[in-house]
């Protein structure tokens, strides 16, 4: 059974669906209250926006996500694809994230990816297929899974806060790696999003911040996954006069 996290009423049943199948998660439910469903933008925006925003802080990758919104409105693949390296590089994108973005604007342009599709696939194959794409590890492929598709079965096994989480919830001698998650997890499918979702908000309640969703960030990394879900702004005039002044256009 496939499950969508389309809207605050689903996140709800499937939460009390899970503390229903398993009384370990009653008194969870209990500290945190019921979740919030945070969602972003789907579709390649919502992809890039992810990548632009991988191993920097939060007002860095606020700024060039500005920035690049701003030059390419709407936000098309194909010209993203057919841009010069340079004028990405004036918008603040790094030589790694330039490769990554044209390379899944030449995958989409050539009909190779539909990444909008992944929502309807099994979970760990649409992880897979976005891991596949070069640029694209697991933390990039958990976030888009989870809060701009709302795939209700998507795992963030190297989430380091989820793990910090489980560990105090279910009471274990030490912290699950993300190898271990997965069989902590396998009672919660098809609903692992939402299970991901409450672990993140008992994070929050006994830590008193957010967390930090591991993959491939760097352990100084300090981008939490509230960073990513937020609702995406249009950007602001301002961002689009600096956007064309930083590529040279006029219009």
């Amino acid at each position: 059974m496939l499950v969508h996290l389309n809207s605050q009423a689903d996140l709800e049943d499937a939460i009390d669906t899970l503390v229903k199948q398993d009384p370990r998660l009653k008194p969870i439910l209990e500290i945190t209250g019921m979740p919030a469903l945070r969602r972003r933008e789907p579709g390649f925006a919502g992809l890039a926006h992810i990548v632009c925003g991988q191993q920097l802080s939060t007002a860095s990758a606020s700024a060039i996500w500005a920035r690049l919104s701003a030059a390419f409105d709407p936000f098309d693949p194909d010209a993203l694809r057919r841009a010069r390296a340079d004028r990405l590089g004036r918008l603040g994108l790094s030589a790694a994230k330039i490769k990554t973005l044209k390379g899944l604007a030449r995958e989409l342009v050539a009909e190779r990816l539909n990444i909008d599709v992944l929502a309807n696939e099994d979970a760990d194959a649409a992880h897979n297929t976005l891991t596949s794409l070069h640029g694209i590890g697991p933390w990039t492929a958990d976030v888009y899974l989870l809060f701009c598709l709302g795939h209700g079965d998507a795992w963030p096994a190297g989430d380091l806060a989820v793990q910090e989480a489980v560990k105090i919830g279910l009471k274990l001698k030490q912290r699950p790696a993300a190898k271990q998650m997965t069989p902590l997890a396998e009672s919660w499918r098809p609903l692992r999003g939402a299970a991901a979702h409450l672990w993140w908000s008992y994070y929050r309640a006994i830590k008193k911040r957010e967390g930090v969703i591991g993959g491939e960030q760097k352990a100084q990394e300090t981008n939490s996954v509230s960073n990513y879900v937020a609702v995406a702004k249009p950007p602001s005039v301002k961002a689009k006069i600096a956007a064309r002044k930083a590529t040279g256009s006029k219009t």
